[in-house]
């Protein structure tokens, strides 16, 4: 196990940072969520989705 380990370390550290990335990324979408901004860093005027993604009030 620990030559496994050892043999692949660089992969292993590759792959941790792309999953901190990730799990990063999706809890900034949800802070965003939480305080009612879009995800998509655009204006929702001209989106044919708005309705969807936002309640109207």
């Amino acid at each position: 196990m620990l030559a496994w380990v050892s043999q692949n370390i660089a992969n292993i550290i590759i792959g941790a940072v792309i999953l901190a990335v990730i799990i990063l990324i999706i809890v900034s979408m949800l802070r965003k969520k939480k305080q009612g901004k879009t995800s998509c860093g655009c204006g929702c005027n001209d989106c044919g989705m708005s309705e969807i993604c936002h309640d109207k009030k």
